[in-house]
């Protein structure tokens, strides 16, 4: 049995940006970061993007990022704004854990181990991680604190549970038709599914390349003919791109709920990322979340104070989420108009910071006023009287 202070589980965006911020100073604790073998468990490279002022943290490993952004209506009608200080930034998962992975193997309390965890239990003390490492061997360790970051396998019971779902191409067309300067966040000239919403959206990367993706807020995914028939119109038909060539994929699908997401597990194991509630339930912006989240427990942890995983969006964030994901769920807002006219009324540095679950109370009151205020108001009325149930589909 190996023992160690800290255990984290996962080796994405959660749990590598836990271990940087843990051991990013002299006085760092001994911790094993488990990482699961290559297969299945092992999510496909992705795209994590986020908004900040100046540079971050992790820079280096940021592929493009973007000054000035951009909401289309369904008639076309373009909305640009410059959120300054901030910008809009896109890492890939591989350049993070590239980046990430250089400066913890100049750090000696870390530990990696590739391994497939498939138990964890708190015990007198602290908590026991088991699993198969790669080569077979059973594995067991022992840590004061745990921080399991391994995706929830079902979603909690919710009042309302849509899934964002998207695919998405990197591609390279025949003539510059991309603005470099500017990312579309959410283009609402796609049809629209009959519950939720969907767009496109679009980072250039080059004036001839860019991650173009078709995105769906709905009960439940597309297959594969029904993502490239609208990828096959939205270039072709919306974006008029002409001839193009698809460099690479990705897909996924992120769960949009008012579902509370357990933070902790007895008395030494926590849940961070998604599956501790690190995904803004009416966006899906998760990144910028996990680093809060990460600097928190790190700060706890030097300060000697128990080192839990904080509220990763206030409650009134939380409450607001609610009440657009009922209404959404319900067709009584119009998803296209409902952001866009947000987008057209609110100062976008301040919009950018309610997204992110950093805006104060007097500028939430403000953004709730420029909703549809009786939909809403009515939807939060209700709320309270619904149960929270186990939705009918989970995620795959």
């Amino acid at each position: 049995m190996d023992e160690t202070e800290i255990v984290v589980i996962g080796a994405g965006a959660a749990g590598l940006s836990l271990v940087h911020h843990l051991t990013a100073d002299g006085a760092a604790p001994a911790v094993i970061l488990v990482d699961a073998p290559e297969g299945p468990l092992r999510p496909p490279e992705r795209t994590w993007c986020f908004w900040e002022a100046g540079d971050g943290d992790y820079e280096e490993a940021v592929v493009a990022s973007w000054p000035r952004l951009r909401v289309l209506g369904p008639d076309g009608t373009a909305l640009v704004r410059r959120p300054d200080p901030l910008r809009y930034k896109m890492i890939r998962s591989s350049g993070f854990e590239a980046f990430v992975g250089r400066a913890l193997a100049a750090r000696p309390t870390v530990r990696r181990v590739c391994a497939e965890v498939d138990t964890v239990r708190n015990v007198p003390g602290g908590a026991e991680v088991g699993g198969v490492t790669a080569e077979g061997r059973r594995m067991t360790l022992r840590a004061r604190w745990v921080y399991d970051s391994r995706p929830p396998r079902s979603l909690p019971p919710a009042r309302s549970t849509l899934l964002q779902h998207f695919r998405g191409w990197f591609v390279r067309t025949g003539r510059p038709v991309f603005d470099p300067g500017v990312a579309s966040l959410m283009d609402f000239r796609t049809p629209q599914p009959a519950r939720g919403l969907s767009f496109g959206y679009v980072l250039p990367l080059g004036p001839d390349e860019a991650l173009v993706e078709y995105t769906e807020f709905s009960p439940a995914p597309l297959g594969d003919d029904a993502y490239e028939r609208a990828l096959r119109h939205y270039t072709g038909e919306v974006l008029k791109l002409g001839a193009l060539r698809v460099r690479a994929v990705e897909q996924g699908v992120i769960p949009m709920t008012d579902a509370v997401f357990p933070r902790r597990v007895g008395d030494a194991v926590f849940r961070i990322g998604t599956a501790g509630g690190a995904t803004r339930p009416a966006t899906g912006y998760t990144f910028a979340a996990i680093q809060r989240q990460s600097r928190a427990i790190a700060d706890a942890y030097r300060r000697g104070a128990e080192p839990v995983p904080p509220p990763p969006y206030p409650a009134r964030s939380r409450a607001m989420d609610a009440v657009l994901l009922r209404a959404l769920d319900r067709g009584r807002v119009d998803g296209a108009a409902f952001f866009t006219g947000l987008f057209a009324r609110t100062p976008p540095e301040r919009l950018l910071r309610f997204l992110d679950g950093r805006s104060r109370p007097w500028e939430d009151i403000a953004i709730g006023l420029n909703t549809p205020v009786w939909p809403m108001l009515r939807t939060a009325a209700e709320l309270p009287l619904l149960p929270r149930r186990r939705p009918s589909r989970e995620r795959p």
